[in-house]
Order: structure tokens, then sequence, then C-alpha cells
């Protein structure tokens, strides 16, 4: 299904990727590709039944109409699935960190993507121009806390300090929050945000319970949690977590559309 919110429609494809589209029609895109969710070839973890899966359905999706794309962090770049929503009037922006040589997958470097390349900070702001106003975006610091819930005992995370960010949007005059792969930082409280897009798996990012601390802290007009069930480490009990975000007195809805 699509997501109505504030004048944005909301759209969650699977793994972090999200469309965003106001009613003017700017269309942002956070995180676009991997694991097939955007080839159609996306299977559930332990390849059950799709339709059994508390995700959406994969597709063969390819319709090149992003203004905006916005990549967080290395594990979340993919250069075919920017191709398949960018075109050459896109503006992608890539967090500085982004190194697709030293990506152990077979991608392609920022620099042949399509469309405008912008290579942005861990505490940035940008604006770009377009149709119902464009878009601005700001870059936060998004990481694992080496003494928090996931470092190893030695603080060894997966996502350390200064690997990827989160961007705040404001699209047609809403503000949207996605923290990228992090722990729920006590920065993000202090955002100012409409929609929430909630990590809940809490393998390598936030759990389900200390994203819902966090809504209730932030106070967001609206929670959607994506990121979850695509693959065996980001498994996680959506129902559950939407029943505990309600009862903080928290309006939050689910995307795990069929077809």
């Amino acid at each position: 299904m699509t997501v109505r919110h504030d004048g944005l429609e909301v759209t969650w494809f699977g793994y972090a990727t999200t469309r965003i589209e106001t009613e003017g029609g700017f269309v942002a895109y956070l995180d676009p590709g991997r694991y097939g969710v955007l080839t159609g070839e996306w299977t559930p973890p332990g390849g059950g039944n799709p339709k059994a899966a508390a995700h959406p359905r994969a597709t063969n999706y390819r319709p090149a109409d992003a203004d905006l794309v916005c990549v967080t962090h290395d594990h979340h770049y993919d250069a075919d699935g920017i191709r398949r929503v960018a075109n050459e009037e896109t503006t992608v922006v890539v967090y500085d960190a982004v190194d697709p040589a030293g990506i152990d997958r077979d991608v392609a470097p920022v620099s042949d993507l399509p469309g405008e390349i912008v290579r942005i900070g861990e505490e940035a702001h940008l604006a770009v121009d377009g149709v119902d106003g464009g878009a601005d975006i700001w870059s936060v610091p998004a990481y694992n806390e080496p003494d928090g819930p996931r470092a190893d005992p030695d603080g060894t995370v997966s996502h350390p300090k200064g690997s990827g960010v989160g961007y705040r949007l404001a699209l047609g005059g809403t503000s949207v929050f996605w923290p990228g792969d992090s722990d729920a930082l006590d920065a993000f409280a202090e955002l100012s945000v409409s929609l929430f897009l909630a990590n809940i798996a809490g393998t390598v990012v936030s759990s389900a319970a200390e994203s819902a601390e966090l809504a209730e802290r932030m106070d967001p007009d609206l929670v959607l949690p994506v990121h979850y069930n695509t693959i065996e480490i980001l498994q996680a009990d959506s129902g559950a977590f939407a029943r505990d975000v309600a009862k903080r007195g928290v309006p939050v809805v689910l995307d795990e559309r069929e077809g």
C-alpha cells in the first residue's frame, strides 16, 4: 500500500528503500536498492512464502522518476538501485564516507551515477530546487555507540561514528527523518519531525523497544517502521512494535502490502 501523511505519499519497497512524493509531484528516494527489492528477486529470510512475510512484495521497478536520491552509508549504496529510480535531472546525495572501492560487492563508482552528484558531510544542509518547493536536506551523524547495546566487548561496532549519516528532509512543508543504520541516539530526540521512519530489528540498528522510546521522546505525527524482515539479521515483530508505539500515544502505521 501507500501511506498518506500530511500531503506526502510514502511507499516502503523493502530493505531501506523508501519513496516519498509530495502533492506537487516532487519525488525523493532514500537508500534505493539491494537484496532484489527493486528487481523482483527478493525472497523472505529462510526462503519462506512472501505472502506470509511482514514485508512488501518485491517488484521489477524502474521508474527513473526521482528528483532526489539520498544514500546514508556503504551498506545501502547500490548503483543499480539508484539507476532504476534516478535520471539525468536527479540530484543524488551521497554521504562523503561512501566508498565503492572499499565495498565487498560489485558496485559502480559514485561518479558513474546519473544526475547531479552531491557528496554531503556528516552535519550539513543542502537545498534542492524543484516542484512543490523542492527539498531541504540535513545530514546528521548516525552510528552504533562503542559502549552501546550493539558493541562487542572491545567496542567494535558494525557502524562506527563517521561511517554513515541519517537524513532529515523537508518536503512539501512536511519533515521526514530516516536515521539510516544507527542506534537510537539521544540527539535524534531533539529533531523536529513529522514522519519518523524507524529501525526496529535491533541487531545492527536500534531495536523495536529503543525506537518506540525514541518515538515517544521525539513525538512525531506518525511513525512508519522500515528496514526490517528483508534479510536474516533484520527480522522483527512489526506488530508488537506498532502496539508499543500506539500505547505511548504516538500514531503509527505499517506498510507491508502485497503486490
